[in-house]
């Protein structure tokens, strides 16, 4: 391949799907569905079930009748399933690549670029095996010179059969490029594909040989860097630094721009919420869940090394019932900027009082954490001891080094409570084979 450039991306097929499949072999050729937050809607299938009509995002109780008709097999979401799994395949991909870069559950990025392998079909093609092997899940795999192009021969091994194509010579990109419609670019969405094709662009091989300038325009420095990506040069440090050089002062500080816009930054929001598994009433499973979700929002502020002083917390009944109808929200800032669970349920607890009503039965109920910072950007304070320099802190990376290695939830708060009977509703769950002793999978001989 004669690229400077050599990415693979590896992609599990339908992979909640396989992820119960590996567990269960009885599921194979089965039309499978699994389900959504409270079982709502199907948020993963199999193939077997797509032929069936079926799409995704489909309410659940619109196929109850093809259950029976068909037998298909349903499930609700087993996140710690799924993330497990999906742990042990990133592991095992790290083998194939010195940079792995993970895209999201089911995704990752493998650079290829220097490695002195002659036939990267052939590589693809072990990849495969091998995570199929140690983990049970079907993977498919597109290399290329660029990511996008690599997410284009991804889609090509998924549909040809064979689970592995390389855009490997000029020739075979645009080829590629030319049977690739707009819409089905990385990156585009309906609307920028129905603009496209009024212009007389079509597929991705016309957009390819359109003009840098008239790009920027249209679709500012993202798209000049799709379009690059199209044409086989990979979007890196070097090729910004190439756009800059244009004479444009206003095409300058789009490509500046562009050098920051994909850094990782922290959130400046977080929100935890989810809808219950059944209306609830009671005040204390509403304390319960407001525990665990500002439990959850200050996990991922600890994550990202932030810390933050505001907090808004807001109730809400279903929109979509015939019965008396609520919502309200109260927001609290603290005296400093913290991470600590204490200090944000505190007066979490005093707004939930303050906006509870009797004789509602609420749906939802969620906080959101903002004003956040990095720590090393907290003011010191002459009055207060800062989180980040007291205990509070070092009893945060306490548990949540406990929780990460013996699985969330070992270590946790009272206020959290045990029985949680307002969880969101999951009947059809499977086993968590992979993290718990008690559902481990017995086979008997």
């Amino acid at each position: 391949m004669n690229y400077p450039t050599i990415y693979a991306l590896a992609d599990c097929n339908h992979f909640y799907v396989s992820c119960e499949r590996a567990f269960n072999p009885s599921l194979e050729n089965k039309p499978v569905a699994v389900l959504s937050n409270n079982d709502g809607c199907v948020v993963a299938l199999s193939p077997e079930l797509k032929r069936l009509g079926v799409t995704r995002g489909t309410p659940w109780f619109k196929i109850k009748h093809l259950i029976k008709e068909h037998d298909i097999k349903i499930f609700s979401s087993n996140y710690t399933l799924y993330a497990d799994m999906s742990f042990r395949v990133m592991t095992i991909l790290e083998r194939f690549t010195p940079d792995l870069e993970l895209y999201s559950i089911d995704e990752a990025f493998l650079n290829f670029s220097g490695l002195n392998e002659p036939d990267f079909n052939r590589y693809g093609s072990t990849i495969r095996s091998v995570v199929r092997k140690y983990t049970g899940i079907p993977v498919s795999v597109g290399i290329a010179p660029t990511k996008t192009l690599a997410k284009l021969a991804n889609r090509i091994a998924k549909k040809n059969g064979s689970g592995v194509f390389c855009i490997d010579n000029e020739q075979v990109r645009r080829k590629v490029l030319q049977r690739t419609g707009v819409d089905h670019i990385w990156g585009i969405g309906s609307r920028y594909a129905a603009k496209l094709r009024k212009r007389g662009i079509d597929n991705a091989l016309q957009l390819s040989l359109v003009d840098d300038d008239k790009i920027a325009r249209d679709m500012t420095i993202v798209g000049v860097r799709m379009v690059n990506e199209l044409r086989g040069i990979p979007c890196s440090e070097e090729s910004c630094s190439r756009l800059q050089d244009s004479d444009d002062i206003a095409w300058k500080k789009k490509a500046s721009s562009f050098n920051t816009s994909y850094r990782d930054e922290p959130r400046k929001s977080i929100v935890s919420s989810k809808s219950f598994g059944r209306p609830v009433s009671k005040y204390r499973e509403l304390q319960e869940a407001l525990y665990c979700y500002c439990d959850t929002a200050l996990k991922k502020l600890r994550d990202q090394g932030s810390v933050a002083k505001r907090i808004t917390v807001y109730l809400t009944t279903n929109p979509f019932r015939n019965e008396p109808q609520y919502a309200n929200y109260r927001e609290a800032v603290l005296p400093g900027y913290s991470a600590y669970p204490p200090d944000f349920t505190e007066p979490a607890v005093k707004m939930l009082k303050s906006i509870y009503r009797k004789g509602f039965r609420y749906k939802k109920i969620g906080v959101m954490i903002n004003d956040i910072i990095l720590q090393e950007e907290a003011p010191i304070d002459i009055f207060d001891t800062a989180y980040i320099d007291d205990q509070r802190s070092d009893i945060m990376d306490c548990v949540d080094k406990i929780n990460s290695r013996w699985g969330k939830g070992t270590v946790h708060f009272a206020g959290l409570g045990i029985k949680r009977r307002w969880e969101m509703r999951r009947q059809h769950l499977s086993p968590k084979y992979t993290t718990s002793w008690k559902e481990l999978l017995v086979v008997k001989a």
